[in-house]
């Protein structure tokens, strides 16, 4: 049976972690940071993670992660 292929726009985007939940960067970190207040930034700047519902869909993407 030949190799899967991995789904390059979703490799880009996302990563499994070692326990399995599947991680993102947040959007909105890229410029106009003066009008965007510190707390916000600080939220930005956290991993986001993917709701459970949904990691089975990533997962299928990533098939080697």
């Amino acid at each position: 049976m030949p190799k899967m292929k991995t789904h390059s726009a979703t490799k880009k985007r996302f990563r499994v972690t070692g326990s399995g939940k599947v991680t993102y960067q947040k959007g909105g970190r890229r410029h106009n940071f003066m009008h965007k207040n510190a707390k916000r930034l600080r939220r930005l700047r956290e991993k986001g993670v993917v709701p459970p519902q949904f990691e089975k869909m990533f997962k299928k993407l990533l098939p080697y992660a």
